[in-house]
């Protein structure tokens, strides 16, 4: 992984949209344009500049509680329950629509037609700056937070800001500021450009029909392998440092796949399920941030810390290390992912899945040792996100960026595929889809006329 994220990788993203910009006039080079370009790149840099700062701070904040929690026994326990619930609080009292990933809010947003207007309920700049300072005190309480899903709800609410202060084109407003910002905050996020494209396509405004994406996928993977095995290594790269070498270590592929997906699946499964009973519950969100604090706090003292904050230096230590980890740690990061998110706090699952996913990897190359350990911990990774989120393309190119593991890209697909698979099984819908439902207003009921 690198080290640190910087906001320079979002210009390929953007500039897709910009050059497409619908004009007021005629000319190209109209004031009004200039203006709109401009104002354009202004935010792309500021939404680069604030996931940059985010993401600096959101590890200084998992650093400092780590280190309380080591020295002071009580710690954990009086801070993560209070503090989560007071966050919970305050993100419902007065920063409503900010709460938990961000995502499901953005898709919903990107679906609304006609009225604009029920938008800001979903995408604003109060969203912004909840979506920005509510994480970090989740982190100071202890809690698995991730920052893909904020940076992404950040970059789609900034941009959808501008458009409406500087009076972008209508057809422009109608989606693609909030889209453009999307994919912009993702690529910052996880300095992967190309992702934060497929992203847009993929998860955002599922362009592609899905069952025709699968097919294209499944023929790139079955041509991809027949090349592989007659040529035994890609024409065009030289560096050998990580190819996974025709025969035996190729059942890592179905292997990582069918388990990380399934865990993906059981993850998503979770999430969706018991946040439908705790909505019919009635409870408080307060307590139940309270109850999610406490269990948050008791994973933690059993890991030894190691399952606080975003997971990053965790995923960073397992990919440098390859094999040092406690067996159940991803167990407990799992858990700890899911107390999170029941919270209703503002936190992504991003980052927090890749350090589960490399955690289920590296007792997969324990277990079952039939291929080099790095490459087993990528595969899963990929998979347990592809099973998690049910998209694949995004799954192995964010890893395959975030990594430069352009070496095993036909690997790194196939797993993708096993693992989307295995969760259709567990999911009938993809997980962000499930979320949306509760942003979108009950249809009318029909009256019966007779």
């Amino acid at each position: 992984m690198n080290d640190y994220f910087t906001s320079f990788d979002i210009i390929p993203v953007l500039s897709l949209t910009l050059f497409n910009m619908p004009e007021q006039s005629s000319s190209r080079f109209s004031f009004i344009a200039i203006k709109q370009r401009l104002v354009f790149w202004l935010g792309a840099v500021f939404v680069g500049i604030l996931i940059v700062t985010m993401t600096l701070l959101s590890e200084y904040a998992s650093d400092i509680y780590r280190e309380l929690s080591r020295h002071y026994f009580w710690f954990n326990f009086v801070v993560a329950p209070l503090g989560l619930s007071a966050t919970a609080w305050l993100t419902f009292r007065f920063f409503p629509g900010s709460e938990r990933s961000g995502i499901p809010q953005v898709k919903t947003a990107l679906e609304i037609t006609g009225d604009l207007s029920r938008r800001s309920q979903l995408v604003s700049l109060r969203i912004a700056a909840g979506k920005m300072l509510l994480p970090i005190m989740g982190l100071l309480s202890g809690a698995s937070v991730g920052f893909g899903g904020p940076a992404t709800h950040v970059g789609a609410s900034l941009m959808a800001s501008l458009g409406k202060k500087v009076k972008f084109p209508p057809h422009y407003m109608e989606k693609g500021l909030i889209l453009a910002g999307s994919a912009a905050g993702f690529a910052a996020m996880f300095s992967a450009p190309l992702a934060g494209i497929i992203f847009a396509i993929e998860e955002m405004g599922r362009a592609l029909e899905e069952k025709i994406s699968s097919l294209v996928l499944t023929a790139i993977v079955f041509s991809g392998i027949t090349a592989y095995a007659l040529l035994s290594n890609y024409i065009f790269f030289t560096d050998k440092t990580m190819v996974l070498t025709w025969g035996m270590g190729w059942l890592a592929v179905p292997l990582c796949g069918i388990l990380g997906g399934l865990m993906g699946g059981l993850f998503s499964k979770i999430i969706v399920t018991g946040g439908r009973l705790l909505n019919k519950s009635g409870i408080s969100i307060s307590v139940i941030a309270f109850a999610c604090g406490g269990l948050i706090a008791i994973i933690g003292f059993y890991s030894e810390g190691e399952t606080f904050g975003t997971g990053y230096a965790q995923a960073k230590a397992i990919l440098i290390n390859r094999g040092q980890m406690d067996p159940l740690f991803p167990f407990m990061k799992m858990l700890s992912t899911i107390a999170t998110f029941f919270s209703g706090i503002p936190a992504g699952i991003f980052v927090p899945s890749i350090a589960t996913g490399a955690g289920f990897g590296v007792n997969l190359a324990e277990w079952f040792p039939i291929a080099p350990a790095s490459i087993m911990i990528l595969l899963t990774i990929t998979a347990y996100f592809s099973g998690m989120l049910q998209s694949p393309l995004t799954s192995f190119v964010i890893v395959m960026e975030m990594t430069h593991s352009n070496e095993i890209l036909i690997p790194l697909m196939a797993t993708a595929f096993f693992a989307t698979g295995t969760s259709q099984l567990i999911n009938e819908r993809p997980l962000y889809r499930e979320l949306c439902d509760s942003y979108r207003p009950p249809e009318p009921v029909k009256q019966d006329n007779e």
